[in-house]
């Protein structure tokens, strides 16, 4: 089969925003960090505007409860903005609360909890009332994005798919997951296992990864790792994001899509197409309470 590079619509599923001028700061990234300045969604459209992004979705980038309005309002003035993925806390007194007042917001997509932000997922869900609060969150048609995969993190998510098969659980940064040394065969078998479950979705927002020269453009040096989420999540459940600003550190915006475009060319362009753009609208989109099925 020819390669085929997309050039149809996308959406771009897992993107950051924040802005250090605020009076109160902001928790990440960190002064001296080449990323602290101002990433605002004019900023993002300059870059992606251009690629046929024809929409986006940010993710939480601080733990701060007040932030998950700053997130709502900075993308009600942006119609490309189709949503984002917030920040609490099911341990939180005010949980349930905060969750309310999301519920009716359009633009509230989700929650993302894993081991960012010196949280804990596989210890915190054995807590009381944390996996009541995921509940409410799944009955309310919002999903879970996780964090940074580790084995100790996809465990975690087994066990939370366990107790909450109707939750909505989305991987982020795969393929890059970070693996010691003898923990790949265990842990190739519990994401193999999370595969399973018709709920969870493998958002590959991580592929491009540097070398000892910079960027490894060599599509086959990918090759491998993409086969196995591919297959084991198939065209339904895999779907792209560009994890802006964090790429920059790897390549600017069209280098590291055009990277991504040249990994995914051996596949047919309907296929693609759910990568780059229908799989995220469908995946995002938010459901109706559908009960314990």
């Amino acid at each position: 089969m020819p390669l085929t590079l997309y050039s149809g619509p996308i959406i771009d599923s897992h993107l950051h925003l924040f802005d250090p001028r605020r009076p109160q700061g902001i928790p990440w990234p960190e002064p001296g960090n080449r990323l602290y300045a101002a990433h605002l969604p004019a900023d993002y459209w300059a870059l992606a505007g251009p690629h046929n992004v024809i929409g986006a979705i940010a993710v939480e980038a601080s733990p701060w409860r007040d932030d998950n309005r700053w997130l709502l309002d900075t993308l009600r003035s942006e119609p490309r903005m189709l949503g984002f993925v917030g920040n609490l806390d099911p341990l939180h007194p005010d949980f349930a609360a905060d969750l309310e007042a999301l519920t009716d917001e359009p633009l509230f997509l989700g929650l993302r909890y894993g081991n960012l932000w010196d949280r804990d997922l596989l210890h915190d869900q054995t807590r009381p009332g944390f996996i009541d609060g995921l509940r409410q969150l799944a009955a309310c048609g919002r999903g879970l994005d996780s964090a940074n995969p580790t084995p100790r993190l996809i465990k975690a998510l087994l066990h939370l798919s366990d107790a909450l098969p109707q939750l909505r659980i989305i991987v982020d940064h795969l393929p890059n997951a970070q693996v010691p040394a003898g923990e790949e065969a265990a842990c190739h078998a519990d994401l193999l296992r999370l595969a399973e479950r018709p709920n969870v979705f493998a958002k590959l927002a991580e592929i491009p990864q540097l070398g000892p020269h910079g960027l490894i453009t060599d599509t086959a040096f990918y090759h491998d790792r993409l086969a196995v989420l591919w297959e084991a999540f198939g065209e339904e459940r895999c779907f792209f994001g560009g994890d802006w600003p964090n790429s920059d550190h790897l390549a600017n915006f069209a280098t590291t899509l055009g990277l991504v475009k040249q990994c995914m060319a051996d596949k047919p362009e309907a296929v693609q197409a759910k990568f780059f753009l229908h799989n995220a609208v469908r995946i995002y989109t938010p459901t109706p309470p559908h009960g314990d099925q």
